[in-house]
C-alpha cells in the first residue's frame, strides 16, 4: 500500500511546493509595486496615471530580474553542483547573496538602457511611446525567460532583452529604427560563444589530465601541480572581476587588470602551495582523491562569478526600468539613465528571489543532465568561462556568458567522448594482441596500461600494434580485425553514454529562437500596451 501511495503523496507535496513558490513570487511583485508607489508618490506634479504606470513598470522590472536569477544562475553554479563541490541548497544561498551584492555594490549608478545601441533613440521624440516600448520589452523578455526556465533551457538573458527591445522598437517605429549591424554581430555570437568556450574548456581539461591524472603517481603530481592550476584560476577570476565585476565602480585598463590578477595569483600560489601539498599527501592516488583538491577553489570561483553576474546582468532588468522612470518623471528619452538606489535594490532582490524560488531546476540541468561532471571538469568549465569572456571583450566580440558556460560543458563532454573512444580503440588493440591468452593475463595488462603515464602508454600501444600485425601475418589474427564498422560502434556507444544529444539539441534550439521569439512577444506586448493606454 505504501508503495502505491508514495508517488501520490510526493506529487501532492510537489504541487504544494509549486503553489507556495508561485504565491511567494506574486507577493514579491506586489511588494515591488507598493515600494515603487511609496518612492515616487511624493514627486511634485506626478499624475495618478503616471504613478500607476511606474508601479506596473516596477513590478514588471522585478519579474524580469526574478527570471534572470532563475535562468542565468546555472552559468556559475551548475558545474560545481554537478561535480559535488557544493550542494544545491548551498549553491542557491551562496549565489543569491553574491548576485545581490554584485547588483547593489557594483550594479552601476548609470545603466545602459538599450544594450549595444539596438534601436535609434532619435526615432522616439515622444516620451510616452518610449516608455510603452520599454515596458513591452521588459514584459516580453521576462516571459521568454520564464518559458525557457520551465522548459529547462538555459538561454542568454542579454539576448532576450535585446530581442525584446528590437521587437518593441519595430512595432513602435518601424524596421528602420533597428541597428541591424548589432543584431548581425549577436547572431554571429550564437556560433562563436559556445565553440570558443567549448574549445577552451576541452584544452584546459586535457592539460589538467596530462599534468595530473595521466601520471603514474597522481598524488605526487597533484601536490606539485594543483597549486599551479589553482593560481591560474585565481589569475583568471581576479582579472575577470576587475574587468567585468567592478568595472562600474572603478575604471581599470586591461593591462592593469591582468597585472593585478597576476599579483593575486602569485600570492595565492605562495599561500596554498604548502597546504595543498600536505593535503594531497593524505589523499588516495586516484582521480577521486585528486578531485578533492578542487572543492574550495570551485566554490570561491562560483561566488565571485555570481558577484560579477549580478553586477552586469541586473542591467537587463533595471536598465529599461530606469529609462521608464527618467522618461515619466522628467520627460526625457535617454540612452543612459541615472538609476535611483531603490531601483538598484529592486533588481538585486529580484535576482535573489528568482534564484531562490526557481533557480534549482536550471542548476541541475547544467550540472547533471548534459554530461557527468567531476571537480576537475568543473574547474575546466570555470576557467573557460572566465578566459573566453576576457579575451572576447578585449577583441570587441559580443559573447554571451550563458553560451560560453554551456558551450564549456559541451566541450568537456565531447572531449570525454573522444578520449573514451580512443581508449576503446587502444583496448581493442591490446586484446587483439593477447588473443588466445588467459583472461587474467589480458586484464592485468589492461590495468597496467590504464595506470601508465602517457609516454608509457604510447610505448605499450606501439608494442601491441607490432604484436597484432605479426599475429596477422602468421594467420593467428584475421585481416581487418578492428574494422571501420567496429570503430563506429565504439563511437556511437560512448556518444550515447557521455553526452545527452537530446539535451544539447533542446538548448541549441532555445538559443536560436531567443532573439526572434523575444522580439515577437515584445511586438505583441507593445500593441497591447498601446491599445490599453490609448483606450484609457
Amino acid at each position: 500500500m505504501s508503495a502505491i501511495l508514495t508517488p501520490v503523496t510526493r506529487s501532492g507535496r510537489e504541487r504544494m511546493q509549486q503553489s507556495l513558490r508561485l504565491a511567494a513570487a506574486v507577493m514579491a511583485l506586489l511588494a515591488a509595486g507598493i515600494a515603487a508607489a511609496v518612492m515616487v508618490r511624493p514627486t511634485p506634479g506626478l499624475s495618478t496615471q503616471a504613478l500607476w504606470f511606474l508601479v506596473i513598470a516596477a513590478a514588471v522590472g522585478l519579474y524580469m530580474a526574478m527570471n534572470i536569477g532563475a535562468n542565468d544562475v546555472a552559468n556559475n553554479m551548475g558545474a560545481p553542483v554537478g561535480a559535488g563541490a557544493i550542494s544545491l541548497g548551498g549553491a542557491i544561498v551562496l549565489a543569491a547573496i553574491f548576485e545581490a551584492l554584485g547588483a547593489i555594490i557594483a550594479g552601476a549608478d548609470v545603466v545602459g538602457t538599450i544594450k549595444g545601441g539596438i534601436i535609434d533613440m532619435r526615432a522616439f521624440a515622444q516620451p510616452e511611446r518610449f516608455t510603452w516600448l520599454m515596458l513591452a520589452a521588459l514584459l516580453a523578455g521576462a516571459l521568454w525567460l520564464n518559458l525557457a526556465t520551465v522548459l529547462g533551457a538555459p538561454v542568454s538573458t542579454t539576448h532576450s532583452i535585446i530581442g525584446a527591445v528590437a521587437g518593441a522598437g519595430i512595432a513602435a517605429g518601424g524596421w528602420g529604427v533597428v541597428n541591424w549591424g548589432t543584431i548581425s554581430s549577436i547572431v554571429l555570437s550564437w556560433v562563436v560563444s559556445p565553440l570558443f568556450g567549448g574549445a577552451v574548456a576541452a584544452a584546459v581539461l586535457y592539460l589538467s589530465k596530462r599534468l595530473i591524472t595521466y601520471q603514474a603517481d597522481m598524488r605526487a603530481a597533484a601536490g606539485r601541480r594543483v597549486p599551479l592550476l589553482i593560481a591560474a584560476m585565481v589569475w583568471a577570476t581576479a582579472t575577470y572581476m576587475l574587468l567585468k565585476g567592478l568595472n562600474n565602480v572603478m575604471k581599470i585598463s586591461f593591462g592593469q587588470a591582468l597585472l593585478a590578477g597576476l599579483a593575486v595569483a602569485v600570492a595565492a600560489f605562495v599561500l596554498l602551495r604548502g597546504p595543498v601539498a600536505r593535503r594531497a599527501a593524505t589523499l588516495p592516488s586516484t582521480k577521486e582523491g585528486v578531485n578533492e583538491l578542487f572543492t574550495w577553489p570551485l566554490v570561491f570561483a562560483a561566488a565571485l562569478l555570481s558577484f560579477a553576474h549580478g553586477a552586469n546582468d541586473v542591467a537587463n532588468a533595471i536598465g529599461p526600468l530606469a529609462a521608464i522612470y527618467e522618461a515619466v518623471l522628467h520627460g526625457a528619452v535617454v540612452a543612459k539613465a541615472v538609476t535611483p538606489l531603490w531601483i538598484l535594490v529592486l533588481g538585486a532582490l529580484g535576482l535573489a528571489v528568482g534564484l531562490a524560488l526557481y533557480g534549482g531546476r536550471l542548476i541541475l540541468t547544467v550540472g547533471k543532465e548534459i554530461t557527468e561532471l567531476d571537480r576537475m571538469r568543473a574547474y575546466a568549465i570555470a576557467m573557460a568561462a572566465t578566459i573566453t569572456v576576457i579575451i572576447a571583450s578585449q577583441l570587441g566580440m559580443p559573447v554571451s556568458t550563458t553560451h560560453v558556460s554551456i558551450g564549456a560543458v559541451f566541450g568537456v563532454g565531447f572531449l570525454r567522448e573522444l578520449l573514451k573512444v580512443n581508449y576503446a580503440r587502444m583496448e581493442a588493440v591490446v586484446r587483439a594482441a593477447h588473443q588466445g591468452e588467459d583472461r587474467e593475463i589480458v586484464e592485468a595488462y589492461l590495468r597496467r596500461f590504464e595506470a601508465a603515464p602517457v609516454q608509457e602508454k604510447k610505448r605499450m600501444l606501439a608494442e601491441m600494434k607490432q604484436r597484432a600485425k605479426a599475429m596477422e601475418r602468421r594467420g593467428e589474427l584475421q585481416p581487418g580485425w578492428f574494422s571501420k564498422k567496429e570503430r563506429k560502434a565504439f563511437k556511437k556507444a560512448y556518444k550515447e553514454e557521455i553526452v545527452k544529444r537530446s539535451m544539447v539539441m533542446r538548448i541549441v534550439a532555445a538559443w536560436i529562437v531567443t532573439v526572434p521569439a523575444a522580439a515577437l512577444l515584445a511586438a505583441l506586448a507593445y500593441r497591447v500596451v498601446e491599445w490599453l493606454l490609448l483606450a484609457a
